[in-house]
């Protein structure tokens, strides 16, 4: 799937925003990328875990896992097309943790997928667990890297679109001080 392919689906389905937002991570930006938009759409999560399952074709994956409420759709779409199994981690108590019964064995091959990277901190925090089981992890596959291919999780990161979206530390932030009102989308503090 080529880039323009992926960018028309995010549009048309409404998921790339332009307004004064307050991202998971704490900054602000003037875009968003409101995923559960394109995931509404079960044709086009179809399509764009395709996508990543296709650049991951080359390494053995027995289990795909992302973060919640993100990575859900993903991990198990993602895990259908590759034939292997689908779970996501939770936050609890400040930290991701695998409920529901979900475990990951050791030495099981494990492909960590998100939707949206600002900083990489739900992603490292998701990656940190699969470590501590003992997994292996074969890469990371993002929908949208918002840094522009500046963070670094120290594995392959495979991501559809890769954008360098400018984001602010809210004291900096040139659209706090334009006075624009700021909109807190997201499940973070859900």
């Amino acid at each position: 799937m080529k880039l323009i392919e992926i960018m028309d689906l995010l549009e048309e389905s409404g998921a790339y925003l332009e307004g004064h937002f307050l991202l998971t991570s704490g900054r602000h930006s003037e875009r968003y990328f409101e995923k559960f938009r394109v995931l509404e759409h079960p044709q086009y999560a179809e399509r764009l875990c395709s996508e990543l399952a296709r650049r991951f074709q080359d390494v053995a994956v027995d289990v795909v896992i992302g973060p919640a409420i993100g990575g859900i759709i993903l991990a198990y779409e993602t895990a259908r097309q590759l034939g292997a199994r689908a779970i996501f981690a939770e936050r609890e108590a400040g930290r991701m943790q695998l409920r529901r019964g979900f475990a990951i064995e050791a030495g099981e091959k494990v492909l960590v997928v998100e939707d949206v990277v600002t900083t990489g901190g739900s992603v490292q925090e998701v990656v940190e667990l699969v470590e501590q089981t003992a997994g292996h992890i074969q890469g990371i596959g993002i929908l949208m890297d918002r840094s522009g291919g500046a963070v670094d999780l120290g594995y392959r990161l495979e991501a559809l679109v890769t954008l360098d979206i400018q984001s602010y530390d809210p004291q900096e932030c040139p659209l706090c001080r334009q006075g624009i009102p700021i909109t807190q989308r997201g499940s973070r503090n859900i």
